[in-house]
C-alpha cells in the first residue's frame, strides 16, 4: 500500500489521477497546517509533526510500505505541548532537523519512515512520465550563446548548493541576473520582471532632482536554468516546472528555459511544448 502525502501545486492531482487510472490502492495523507490543491472526496488522514510517531504506527497498521511526498510543503510549526508518547523518542533528531538546511532536514524526516520499514519513493517513481527524455519541448532551439548561458547557470546552481539554497537562476550573456532563494522560482522571476519595468525617474522613487525619463535596469532576454543541487534529496524535493513557468518566462521576456534531464519534473509536458511553440521560446531538457 502506498501513502501519498500531498502539499500545494499541480503535482498531487496529477499523481492522484494516475493512481486512479491504474487502479493503484493508496492512502491520501496531509499535514494539518499545510494547504493542498488536490481535489476529490477521498478520505484524508491528517497528521502533525508532533504526532509523527503515532502517524507512522497508523500507516503500519494500514499495511503501508511505501510513502510519497508530492507538492510544496512548508516547514512545520512545532508545539512541544502536543508531542505524544510515540513521537517523544524522535524529538532530539526532529529538533536537529529544524536547525539544519532543507536537504539535510528532509533526509532526517525520510529516515523516520524508513526505520519503520516504510520506503520513501519519489513522485517520478509513481508516475514516470513526469520526467521527459533529453531533448526539446517544442520546435524552438537554443543558440550557442544560450548553451553558454546554460553552462554558466549549472555552475551557479552548484555554487549555491554549498549554502543549501536555490535550484534555479536566470543568466544573460554568462552573467546571472537573479538567483532563486527560499521564496522560489516564481518569486525570482517576478523580481526580474519588476526590474525590467520602465521606472520614471521623476516619480520620487529614486530621489528628488532626477529628470523625468525612464530607465530599464535589467537587459532583455536571458535563460532560466533549473537543476537539482548536487546531492539533493530527489525523492521529496525534486525541482519542477510547468505551464505556468512557460507563461511567466514569456511575461518576463526570457529567451528560453533549460532543465536538467532526469532530475527536474515537467508538469503537463505536452501543454508546455505547445506554449513554447506558441510564444517562440525554447525549452531544453539538457543532459
Amino acid at each position: 500500500m502506498l501513502a501519498l502525502v500531498v502539499g500545494e501545486g499541480e503535482l498531487p492531482e496529477l499523481l492522484m489521477e494516475h493512481l486512479y487510472e491504474t487502479e493503484t490502492p493508496y492512502q491520501l495523507c496531509q499535514m494539518e497546517w499545510q494547504g493542498s490543491d488536490a481535489r476529490g472526496d477521498r478520505p484524508v488522514k491528517k497528521f502533525r509533526i508532533e504526532t509523527l510517531g503515532s502517524f507512522i504506527a497508523w500507516l503500519k497498521e494500514k499495511g503501508v510500505d511505501r510513502i510519497c511526498f508530492a507538492g510544496r510543503v512548508d516547514r512545520p510549526p512545532l508545539d512541544p505541548a502536543k508531542i505524544d508518547a510515540a513521537t517523544m523518542p524522535l524529538v532530539p533528531r526532529m529538533m536537529q532537523a529544524l536547525q539544519v538546511g532543507d536537504d539535510a532536514a528532509l533526509r532526517l524526516v525520510l529516515g523516520f519512515f524508513e526505520e519503520a520499514g516504510i520506503r520513501a519513493i519519489g513522485a517520478h517513481e509513481v508516475r514516470p512520465d513526469i520526467l521527459p527524455p533529453a531533448g526539446y519541448l517544442g520546435a524552438v532551439r537554443p543558440s550557442d550563446e544560450h548553451a553558454g548561458d546554460a553552462d554558466r547557470g549549472v555552475e551557479i546552481i552548484a555554487a549555491m548548493a554549498v549554502a543549501d539554497v536555490g535550484q534555479a537562476c536566470i543568466v544573460h550573456k554568462r552573467q546571472p541576473l537573479v538567483i532563486e532563494a527560499q521564496p522560489g522560482t516564481d518569486f525570482m522571476m517576478q523580481s526580474l520582471l519588476q526590474e525590467r519595468v520602465a521606472l520614471p525617474w521623476g516619480s520620487g522613487i529614486l530621489g528628488p532632482g532626477r529628470s523625468p525619463r525612464a530607465k530599464e535596469i535589467a537587459p532583455k532576454g536571458g535563460v532560466l536554468v533549473k537543476a537539482a543541487k548536487p546531492g539533493q534529496e530527489l525523492r521529496i524535493d525534486m525541482p519542477a516546472i510547468g505551464p505556468d513557468t512557460i507563461r511567466r518566462a514569456v511575461q518576463v521576456g526570457l529567451d528560453g528555459i533549460v532543465i536538467e534531464a532526469g532530475r527536474v519534473i515537467v508538469l503537463q509536458s505536452a501543454l508546455c511544448a505547445k506554449l513554447a511553440e506558441k510564444y517562440g521560446i525554447f525549452v531544453w531538457v539538457r543532459e
